[in-house]
């Protein structure tokens, strides 16, 4: 099982190897359609400084969750739907379109980075890529940075920056591709259910 080792971006640096260099859109492309399902640890700075940490459940397309540790809060992003559970409100779930946030670019069924207009953003800082991408069609909803290293690649964060200009940085960590994850962890109305109990 291919492992994917991701750190903060201070350690980017020293995680990288030393002759790196620009990875063509291509070749990111080709690596994002290749995961199917993956799942490990991730850490959330958020726009106002705090961090949150948990677990990360992704399976290709569409699909994804994260679990927070110690807050009783869960989102998930499941038919073609994202909602917010608070496990601190007596309210039913958040809900809107997958299509409003720019992760819905990488959960794509068929990622294509040189679509026209997508990439904004692609250079090499010296240690990782960086990739800047909108929805071309909708480009008013803000944008994801991509960060990956080489040799492997791998990706090692993301940045969204939703409409209001409110960052949120998620790195991930520990991460392993492959394996059976069970389709309750993805299915909105399942986790409504379950809560309402």
């Amino acid at each position: 099982m291919k492992r994917l080792v991701l750190a903060l971006a201070l350690s980017l640096a020293t995680a990288a190897p030393a002759l790196a260099d620009l990875v063509p859109l291509s070749d990111l492309s080709r690596y994002l359609n290749g995961i199917a399902t993956a799942e490990g640890s991730f850490t959330q700075i958020n726009s106002d400084g705090s961090i949150s940490t948990g677990t990360i459940y992704m399976n290709r397309p569409g699909r994804v969750r994260f679990e927070y540790e110690g807050e009783n809060l869960v989102v998930i992003a499941g038919g073609q739907q994202v909602a917010i559970f608070d496990g601190r409100s007596n309210t039913r779930p958040e809900q809107y379109p997958l299509s409003e946030t720019p992760l819905n670019l990488i959960l794509a069924r068929n990622v294509d980075l040189a679509r026209s207009g997508m990439v904004i953003g692609h250079e090499f800082d010296g240690t990782a890529t960086r990739v800047l991408a909108q929805d071309p069609d909708r480009p008013e909803i803000g944008t994801i940075e991509l960060v990956f290293t080489d040799a492997p690649v791998e990706l090692r964060q993301w940045v969204i920056t939703d409409s209001t200009g409110a960052e949120t940085t998620v790195v991930l960590g520990n991460m392993a591709e492959g394996g059976n994850l069970s389709s309750r962890l993805f299915n909105i109305q399942q986790e409504i259910l379950s809560r309402e109990r």
